[in-house]
């Protein structure tokens, strides 16, 4: 049985949910009552190591990006989060649940471009007294200096910030806000430096001149992970090649070979046309050249495995560079390089050097790619070498997620990070880096072993914005100024973290900067996610405190959404595979998308969004967590209202047993000797082994499915069956035997309850225990003692099933005594129900004679209910 020894409760006269979440909220700040407490450690003994590690529960919580806006997606994933720390605190462990803010990077740069109604312009001199405008206006943006457009990045961060600490507080988060990080910090600087000049000391990160998908908005490369395929509107153009040598067949008899592209504008950058080799159709051309039209460069005809038989005219140009099929052919055919489109989107101003038309060429320079296409196809039509006029089609072209304009391939230089894209022995490293961690759901492995088996090129890490982490490098210049990229100048690792725009690499001064014979910084940012790909060691203090990072890495788990496999997941174990050999946590377990009822998922610009706000305010936390627990691990769950209302009567339920349990009982404990009451504990007990077993297995859906069905249970059999007896009806020590069964009940229920609804247990609890319920043990079956049978309980929820349904039928009320009533049953039940006779009399209003008659089939009471007027 629980024992506590504790004060007399202090119940309120009218307990109501509303305040609850700002009263228990301050008080657990207040008590630091989620505080991680570390474990003693000698990091220099393994044993020591390896005990404080076992008593610790690691998180890596997902750092939300803070210039955004969080939806009731973010509420029930985050949610998820939250039921496994309080269930692993509650068990003994050291919870370390830090959350960071994810606020660098593109997503922030453009809200303080709109907020503040500025742009950055590296060429625009610092200005220490620059105030924003008084009216933005995102029309007119104001160009400022870097060093000024961070400082408002800054600024409004740290407001989005608090408004996204204030939200978490309110849904009940238990974190350690003092374990709170930023991806901007000096500290994550510190660390995302150090990692990357690691990663460079070793080889796996490297510096080169590649084709890379270009964003012509934000004016960025944009990585493999970050690429989204969308239907785009175009045209196929069948476009006639002059052949340099007469060809036998009807597809040749004008001389020429046609091709159909949806991408005209590129055929000044055409290097080849391909087919496949074992096409009939173009096997006489392998080897051959032909004339390229309007321009008249003359272009190889080649074979190549990738280009598809059945698509369009079966033969294809490779031009520098229309997709990434281009990019294969022109890497693993060697062709030259031939880019016409520059980094703002529109065809170079220049004639190059390979085209000899320069009249037609001029037709095209400097215009976008989509006018570009309009004046190529004139060209073609006044040339004739357009067959026919264009068919319209719906193309896939990819996109960067954040964007609405199609990506370009253009020739950069960018930092990558290998990742097994082009090493076949890492990919494989790294299949069974994925294998070492356990998923929750099992099924979600296979998302990343999909990823990381179609990877075809290394991870592009560097990004041209501004508000993120920069590059530690320089370059020395020679004397024209120009760079030397194959002998970058590193920072030692004590002067991290450093700005190469500000700061001076050592021997150079800073009069040297930009001129002949001295150096430049690295321009770049890295991407958000290699800094987030280092959360672990941010979190853990990796190389900054020792004895918190042995006690918490690797971690325990990491949560997140199914859609980030591919990006933060993997991009993580990266990490750790190459500084560490080994993953990064455990376990991942694996949230899914909270959907609209039309089961789409909810986005800003579908306009299905429910903000958490809202639901706050009309429902509750504990509502709102309680429907979160409801969506199982790695499904999605269809966001519907109504539901809400369900939890917020379940936390009031519990508000208004609790209060009729401890009006019934007290904390003087007497055997439970009754055998309903024992029936009770016994199904208690059952409860505590399904509800641990689902936490242990991380179904925290489960979990609550057990604990809730028991509960309603006992609100509406249990207690109403012995609310006379506790009362004292059938004298002291039958009494006792409630008061103590139900003294017991409340006390495991609250805290089966606490890590769901953690408001209003915790409420209760401060109602007739010390301390805070978060803070107590799990239950466990040895608490309970000894108990009875189980089944009285299923026997018993029938009897007053159809005792309530025969008063119910008759439509008078539960009160009306039965002047008769025949149990009817298989021997056991019936032996059972008689051993708790006079509760069964009491709660039925059963006034008259009980009969017992064994038979077949499911238990049935026939009752004979006393008249109005008897």
């Amino acid at each position: 049985m629980t024992e506590h020894s504790q004060p007399a409760a202090r119940v309120p006269d009218k307990p109501a949910l509303e305040g609850l979440e700002e009263k228990w909220a301050a008080v657990w700040a207040e008590d630091k009552t989620y505080e991680f407490v570390r474990p003693d450690v000698d990091i220099n003994d393994p044993e020591s190591v390896a005990a404080a590690r076992a008593k610790v529960f690691a998180i890596d919580t997902p750092p939300p990006t803070v210039s955004g806006s969080l939806h009731v997606g973010h509420v029930f994933s985050y949610t998820h989060t939250d039921l496994i720390a309080r269930y692993q605190r509650m068990t003994g462990k050291r919870v370390f649940y830090p959350l960071g803010w994810d606020d660098n990077g593109l997503p922030t740069e453009r809200r303080v471009q709109n907020y503040y109604g500025v742009r950055c312009d590296p060429h625009v001199a610092y200005d220490p007294d620059f105030t924003p405008p008084a009216k933005p206006d995102p029309k007119r943006q104001v160009s400022i200096s870097r060093p000024n457009f961070v400082e408002l990045c800054h600024e409004l961060t740290q407001v989005d910030e608090q408004v996204f600490e204030n939200l978490w507080r309110r849904v009940g988060l238990s974190v350690d806000w003092d374990h709170l990080y930023t991806t901007i910090s000096d500290e994550t600087l510190r660390i995302s430096q150090l990692a990357f000049l690691r990663n460079h000391a070793r080889g796996e990160a490297y510096l080169s001149e590649a084709p890379t998908m270009w964003d012509v908005t934000f004016q960025t490369a944009v990585a493999q992970a970050e690429l989204e395929a969308r239907d785009y509107p175009g045209a196929y153009h069948k476009v006639g090649f002059a052949l340099t040598q007469p060809q036998d067949g009807e597809l040749f008899a004008d001389g020429k070979v046609y091709i159909e592209t949806t991408r005209p504008e590129l055929l000044a950058a055409c290097c080849a046309l391909i087919a496949h080799p074992d096409d009939e159709r173009y096997q006489q051309l392998f080897g051959t050249t032909v004339t390229s039209p309007v321009f008249g460069v003359e272009l190889p005809v080649l074979a190549h495995p990738a280009a598809e038989i059945d698509k369009g005219a079966g033969i294809a140009m490779c031009c520098t560079f229309g997709d990434l099929t281009d990019v294969q052919w022109w890497r693993e055919l060697q062709l030259p390089t031939r880019t016409i489109v520059g980094r703002d989107g529109r065809i170079h101003r220049e004639t190059p050097e390979w085209i000899p038309n320069e009249a037609a060429y001029a037709e095209l320079a400097g215009k976008t790619t989509f006018s570009a296409r309009e004046a190529m196809v004139q060209l073609l039509r006044d040339s004739g070498d357009l067959a026919g006029e264009p068919t319209t089609t719906q193309r896939k072209a990819n996109f960067y997620e954040k964007g609405d304009k199609p990506l370009e391939i253009i020739s950069t230089r960018q930092w990558y990070i290998r990742n097994g894209g082009r090493d076949e022995a890492l990919k494989q490293d790294l299949l069974m880096r994925g294998g070492e961690i356990q998923w929750v759901p099992e099924h979600m492995r296979h998302r990343y072993d999909n990823w990381v088996s179609g990877l075809n090129g290394d991870w592009l890490i560097s990004r041209q914005r501004f508000f993120g982490v920069p590059f530690p490098v320089w370059y020395s210049l020679d004397a024209e100024g120009e760079p030397d990229y194959a002998n970058p100048l590193l920072p030692a690792e004590s002067a991290l973290p450093i700005d190469p725009s500000t700061d001076v690499p050592e021997g150079y001064a800073e009069s040297q900067r930009d001129q002949p014979g001295g150096f430049t910084g690295d321009p770049d940012i890295m991407d958000t996610w290699a800094t987030s790909s280092l959360t672990p060691q941010i979190a853990c203090g990796w190389e900054s405190d020792p004895e918190l990072f042995a006690s918490t890495f690797p971690m325990d788990i990491a949560p997140q959404a199914h859609d980030i496999i591919r990006t933060w997941l993997f991009s993580r174990v990266v990490r750790s595979h190459f500084e560490f050999d080994t993953v990064p946590w455990r376990r991942t377990t694996i949230s899914g998308f909270v959907v609209d009822p039309d089961r789409k998922k909810m986005s800003k610009s579908k306009g299905n969004v429910v903000v958490p706000t809202e639901i706050l305010d009309k429902f509750g936390a504990d509502a709102v967590r309680w429907r979160a627990a409801m969506a199982r691990p790695g499904m999605d769950s269809p966001f519907d209202e109504s539901q809400m209302k369900v939890g917020r009567r379940l936390a009031t339920k519990i508000l208004n047993a609790s209060k009729f349990v401890l009006g019934m009982s007290d904390e003087t404990r007497g055997e439970v000797t009754n055998p309903a009451d024992r029936a009770l504990l016994a199904g208690l007990k059952d409860v505590v082994i399904a509800a641990t077993r689902a936490f242990e297995s991380f179904d925290y859906s489960a979990a609550l499915e057990a604990t809730e069905t028991f509960f309603w249970s006992f609100c509406d059999d249990y207690l109403e069956l012995v609310k006379e007896r506790a009362y004292g009806a059938a004298g002291e020590e039958a009494a006792a035997s409630a008061r103590a069964t139900l003294a017991t009940a409340l006390d495991v229920q609250l805290r089966l309850f606490a890590p769901f609804m953690p408001f209003v247990t915790e409420e209760v609890w401060s109602w007739w225990r010390t301390g805070s319920v978060h803070n107590a043990a799990w239950p466990t079956i040895d608490e309970l003692g000894e108990v009875g049978e189980r089944a009285l309980l299923d026997d018993l929820a029938a009897a007053l099933i159809a005792i309530r349904g025969a008063k119910s039928n008759a439509k008078v009320s539960m009160k009306t005594e039965a002047s008769k009533a025949v149990f009817r049953g298989d021997a056991l039940s019936l032996e059972r129900l008689r051993s708790i006779e006079g509760d069964l009399r009491a709660v039925g209003r059963l006034v008259g004679s009980v009969d017992w008659t064994e038979g077949e089939g499911p238990l049935t009471v026939d009752v004979e209910l006393v008249s109005a007027g008897a």
